[in-house]
């Protein structure tokens, strides 16, 4: 089963790496991560401010981490998402598997992460270096395409 943590908190990722090799044993031959970064445009911004439906948010984690689970063997898998304003630099969304081979470790990681994108309920709003009122960031239609490769 899955561990699916949304706080507000930085995570460490060595940490996480090292819990999961510890919970993975010694048949696991891939842990494949993934860290999503906050950018700053080009030094447009100075945070974005997440916001998310407690509760809501961690069940659709779960479930598309579940879909992972049936698609490929894993032998663990960690996501870690952030809320609150995160700034430039600073990690936003974490997501580790573990398998016996590099192969679905790779493929789950890419798939989990295709659908938090498009699926998870996160908001995300823009905070300026020009003092501006941000804007909430909008769906991109990359995503999407990006999504599309997964279904069948």
């Amino acid at each position: 089963m899955a561990r699916i943590i949304v706080q507000s908190a930085a995570f460490d990722i060595a940490a996480e790496i090292t819990r999961m090799a510890d919970e993975a044993g010694t048949d696991c031959g891939a842990i494949v991560t993934f860290t999503g970064l906050c950018r700053s445009e080009k030094g447009a911004l100075t945070a974005l401010e997440l916001e998310h439906y407690p509760g809501m948010a961690e069940e659709e984690i779960g479930r598309i981490a579940k879909i992972a689970e049936d698609r490929w063997p894993l032998d663990a898998v960690t996501i870690i998402h952030r809320y609150g304003k995160i700034t430039p630099g600073e990690g936003i969304v974490l997501v580790l598997v573990a398998s016996a081979h590099r192969a679905a470790a790779f493929e789950a990681a890419e798939f989990m992460m295709d659908y938090l994108k498009t699926h998870a309920p996160f908001w995300k709003k823009e905070h300026r270096t020009d003092g501006q009122e941000g804007s909430w960031v909008e769906a991109h239609n990359r995503d999407d395409v990006a999504l599309g490769r997964w279904q069948d």
